[in-house]
């Protein structure tokens, strides 16, 4: 079982983790390359989020957001 849980520990801080701790070794080496990396994906952020409320916006003008109680499946369910 020991196993188990050191072979998850190892693909969170191993695998997933990588793009950061290459982020960090880059950041050892060149600061400004570092943070022109994290502005680049502060920029895609914005860019997307500008996107989504544009498309939200058009729905709305629309008429076509369904904005009654049971929108959503469960918002709408009864509690027995």
């Amino acid at each position: 079982m020991k196993e188990f849980f050191e072979g998850i520990g190892y693909f969170f801080e191993e695998i997933l983790m990588m793009p950061f701790s290459a982020l960090a070794e880059l950041e050892r080496e060149n600061w400004w390359l570092a943070n022109t990396v994290s502005w680049l994906c502060i920029l895609i952020l914005i860019v997307a989020l500008g996107y989504w409320i544009k498309q939200l916006r058009i729905f709305e003008a629309n008429g076509e957001e369904d904005k009654s109680q049971t929108a959503h499946s469960f918002l709408g369910k009864n509690q027995q």
